[in-house]
This record gives C-alpha cells, sequence and structure tokens, in this order.
C-alpha cells in the first residue's frame, strides 16, 4: 500500500494519507491496521507523524472526496481519536488525492468539494494557487441549511463554568467544524497577547484540565484530543490573539478548524469570544486572528431574524444561524509517497484480483 505525506502551513505536523477504499471498513480491523502503520512510521523516524487521513473519491454526486481524519495519540500506537475533523489535513489529503491520480490535477480556480465522514461538513478548497508540489487555497465550511446558533452551543448556553484544579472558570463551548472550548486568558492571570504567546508549563497544563473537564462535561473520553481548547483576549494590534493546544502540547498556530470556529464564536451574541471582539472594536467584517505562529483572517457569515448578515450587539443569545466561514492563504507541501511495508498485503490483493479478471476471457 502507498501513503502520501503532505503539510499544510501552520499545522503542527505533516498529514499521513491513506487510500480508505483499501483499508477495512470494520472499525477494529482499521485501527489494528493503522497500528502497524504507526509502527512502521516510528520505526522510520515519523513518531512526530500524528495526524492520519483517510481518503477515496465520493460517491455522492455533490462532493469529489469523502475524507475521514484519525487523530494519532500519544503514549502507544494503538491510540486513536476518532470523533473530530482537522482542516489543515483535509487541505493535505487534497494535494495527495490530486497526486495519487484519485483526483485531477489541481490548476487555480479549481474547486475541490470534500465531504468529511466524521462530522458531516461540506469543505469547498478553491485552488488560488498551484505548482509542482505546493498549493494555495481558499477553503469554505459550507453548511447545508443555515443553522440555528442554538445548535452550535453543545451546552446550551453561550458561556458555561468548569471547574478544574479546584477553581471554577467561564468559559465558551462552539461547535463549528470541530468543539472547542474558549476561555479569556485574563481569567486565567494572563494579561496581555505578549503574556499569552509566552507562556510556558503552568498555562499549559490548566488548559488541559479545563479541556479534560469540558470532555467530562460532553461525556468524552478525557484523554482524548476533543473538545479542543484555546485562550483568547484582545489583540496588540486589533482583532483578537488566541493560543490553542493540540497533541501533545501547544499548537504552533491555530487549528484550520479552529480558526474557523472562533470566527462563528465571535458571531454569536453572549460568547467569550464575541464579549472580546466587542471589547477589540475588531468590528463585523473578517476577524483577524493573531497566534504565536503569525496572523489569520476568517469570515463568519450568519444571518439574523429581521437584521443583517452580521450579528448586533443587541442581540439576545442564540438568536441567528450561521451560513457559512471562510478561510483563504492556506498552503499545502507535498512531502513525498513511499510503500507501506506492514499493509503491502492490501496492494497485493488489489492487483491479484486485477490479474484474475484480466484471465477471466
Amino acid at each position: 500500500m502507498i501513503g502520501h505525506l503532505a503539510h499544510a502551513a501552520g499545522a503542527p505536523c505533516p498529514t499521513f494519507v491513506l487510500d480508505a477504499a483499501r483499508l477495512p471498513r470494520e472499525e477494529t480491523a482499521l485501527l489494528g491496521h493503522l497500528t502497524e502503520a504507526r509502527r512502521y512510521l516510528t520505526s522510520a523516524g515519523g513518531a512526530h507523524v500524528l495526524k492520519i487521513a483517510l481518503v477515496e473519491p465520493s460517491a455522492h454526486p455533490m462532493f469529489d472526496l469523502d475524507y475521514r481524519f484519525v487523530q494519532a495519540l500519544p503514549g502507544a500506537p494503538d491510540r486513536f481519536d476518532l470523533r473530530g475533523s482537522c482542516g489543515h489535513s483535509a487541505l493535505a489529503s487534497v494535494v495527495a488525492a490530486a497526486r495519487s491520480g484519485m483526483l485531477p490535477r489541481l490548476v487555480p480556480g479549481a474547486r475541490v468539494r470534500v465531504r468529511v465522514r466524521n462530522n458531516g461538513d461540506s469543505v469547498v478548497c478553491e485552488v488560488d494557487r498551484a505548482e509542482r508540489d505546493e498549493a494555495g487555497f481558499t477553503v469554505t465550511f459550507v453548511q447545508p441549511r443555515p443553522v440555528p446558533f442554538a445548535e452550535l452551543l453543545p451546552t446550551g448556553g453561550t458561556r458555561t463554568v468548569l471547574e478544574a484544579d479546584g477553581r471554577r472558570v467561564e468559559v465558551s463551548m462552539v461547535a463549528s467544524a470541530n468543539t472547542y472550548v474558549f476561555v479569556d486568558a485574563r481569567s486565567l492571570q494572563v494579561p496581555d497577547e505578549a503574556a499569552l504567546f509566552a507562556a510556558g508549563g503552568d498555562l499549559l497544563r490548566r488548559l488541559e484540565s479545563l479541556r479534560a473537564a469540558a470532555a467530562e462535561l460532553l461525556g468524552w473520553p478525557p484523554g482524548g484530543a476533543f473538545p479542543k481548547i484555546a485562550a483568547v483576549l484582545p489583540g496588540a494590534g486589533g482583532g483578537i490573539a488566541a493560543r490553542a493546544l493540540t497533541v501533545p502540547g501547544w499548537h504552533p498556530a491555530l487549528a484550520l478548524t479552529g480558526a474557523v470556529c472562533l470566527g462563528t464564536a465571535a458571531r454569536i451574541p453572549g460568547t467569550v469570544p464575541w464579549r472580546i471582539t466587542r471589547e477589540a472594536d475588531a468590528g463585523d467584517g473578517p476577524l483577524d486572528i493573531t497566534t504565536p505562529g503569525g496572523r489569520t483572517a476568517v469570515t463568519a457569515v450568519v444571518s439574523l431574524p429581521g437584521a443583517s448578515a452580521v450579528s448586533p450587539p443587541g442581540a439576545a443569545d442564540g438568536d441567528g444561524a450561521l451560513l457559512w466561514s471562510s478561510v483563504a492563504g492556506k498552503h499545502v507541501t507535498f512531502q513525498g509517497s513511499f510503500a507501506l511495508a506492514p499493509l503491502s498485503h492490501l496492494q497485493f490483493e488489489e492487483v491479484a484480483q486485477c490479474l484474475a479478471l484480466s484471465g477471466a476471457g
């Protein structure tokens, strides 16, 4: 079996892309094969590769590619979390699928429609730039229908109090692209952007404890990768500053799904990000997000009853609906392909079937 590596700029590691059609559909058997693949990667120096994407041409007429994300967890090769998605890995999958012939060659202006099998998301990846081993994209998370704000709030409210390490902290939990926990960094004694980006192990451990408390509240394993968490506060140069966790520590920037979720949360009146963007006078256009890895901007378009497509300060909690969210300026580098020795029998089975058909006449 052939594996492909592609790295989206801003992601903590490359994504290992595999052909889903050549792997078992049943989950236990699938994870057994992925465990063998992780052992092989680790032996070859790839222990840092913790993102796996399973892709195949979509049978659905509205999509080009079916994509399933698997988060590999540290500690043992058989530890995985299948609960959430990864936008950077979706982009890496598009590039790898085009290089392998699963998709047509990428050209500027082309749009690849991706169906996320983890959570049902619809993602449109528009090619802005295409070179031999690199591509640039604008990514849009499209909703099949307007999604009421109430459906984006897993706890039923715009703010929730979590208890961790003997302290009570107010957060907002929002589910858009992925489920995120957003906490005002100032409530954790982090006064400004410089302090947030310079913070070390103490803040990391507090955020990990809050994330575990949120997982337990949702009925999810506290040792998994989801929900995600990010500390936010007004940006020094405007907009909002964010610092997020990933597996197994600080994220170098912010996940693509994190930018989408943060942009959505900032449009829902009453949430922690909404209050911060109002304090920072960020306006109702694209939201500028500053991270330790640089700046990005996200546009989240919403509708409100009897109002324009942006959320007015006086709107009641839960009013309105999300239409779509978009992030531009994303870049992916294709790093190469190689034979995956532990799964070579899967390729052999396909060759044998092909030869059997060729001799059937």
